[in-house]
């Protein structure tokens, strides 16, 4: 009797979280449309703000603008970029796996020697890294609640000055890459020095170009334009990486939905085994005692 009550109060359990896992998976599949949205509504600016400098940056020298300048690296600034919220599987352990990986490979004899800076964006890479011996000069934690294109800026103003002071000579950024609801990849990505901008065409035809007359000067649009391009691009990876997790969580939370539904079937055949032994004994019981009234 008491065992078929307890498995029964384990289905009770069971269901409720599935209940939960279920709403949760709604919510993240209503907070993805927007950030798919908000992706989709950034991306104009962007590629034709890669294209102008593209253009202007053709024919410039790399001295034309601190923020191009290619130096020795004494120094590098580490930026991670995970979530503020877990239960969306394997989003963050992915990269701060892919940093601990980089820190020990690529960058180690930075790390080695003191020469390595992190910044943690997101509270599950701030809760992660703030415990352990890493040199974390900034913490951005629990901006994806409310993500704003200030936010970007105030990341790239604080990298941008560190760097043009020389306090770092590279900046990468580590992040998840949106590809679809159910498929998010980590990617590296040096915000400092600006990299040459390739072009964008996969056959690397050379469109032909115009011959304009700037004013101001080719170089001083080409000055002007590059920090919104690094606004720009921080700005996508956010977005990339609050739509990357919402993606994780709604498939987290399914799969989740999924194997509670699968336990209840399970716990409910093993309900139903525990109520039949328990019926099927107490039938013995009533007949057992009958027989031994007769035989009195």
């Amino acid at each position: 009797m008491a065992k078929y009550r307890e498995i029964r109060s384990r289905i009770q359990g069971v269901d409720n979280t599935a209940k939960i896992t279920q709403a949760m998976k709604m919510v993240s599949a209503a907070k993805l449309r927007r950030a798919q949205d908000a992706i989709i509504a950034a991306r104009p600016y962007g590629q034709k703000l890669r294209e102008m400098l593209q253009f202007l940056a053709a024919n410039v020298d790399s001295t034309v603008s601190p923020l191009l300048e290619q130096r020795p690296v004494g120094r590098v600034c580490l930026v991670i970029v995970t979530a503020d919220r877990g239960l969306c599987g394997a989003f963050n352990s992915n990269v701060i796996k892919g940093a601990l990986n980089l820190i020990k490979g690529e960058l180690q004899p930075f790390a080695a020697h003191g020469r390595l800076d992190l910044v943690c964006i997101g509270k599950r890479c701030v809760d992660f890294f703030a415990r352990r011996e890493f040199n974390v000069i900034a913490n951005y934690p629990g901006i994806f609640n409310a993500l704003d294109f200030s936010v970007a800026q105030q990341i790239v103003s604080m990298l941008s000055t560190g760097f043009l002071s020389q306090q770092y000579d590279r900046v990468i950024v580590l992040h998840n890459e949106f590809k679809s609801a159910v498929k998010q990849n980590v990617v590296q990505v040096q915000l400092l020095p600006v990299p040459k901008i390739e072009s964008a065409d996969p056959h690397g035809a050379i469109s032909p170009q115009l011959d304009y007359i700037f004013e101001p000067s080719r170089d001083e649009i080409l000055d002007a334009l590059l920090p919104k391009h690094l606004n720009t691009q921080m700005w996508n990876m956010l977005l990339d990486s609050n739509a990357a997790e919402q993606g994780a969580r709604m498939a987290a939370m399914e799969n989740a939905t999924k194997n509670a539904r699968d336990l209840v079937k399970t716990l409910r055949r093993s309900y139903n085994r525990a109520r039949q032994t328990a019926i099927t004994t107490e039938i013995l019981e009533i007949v057992s005692g009958a027989e031994a009234l007769k035989s009195q």
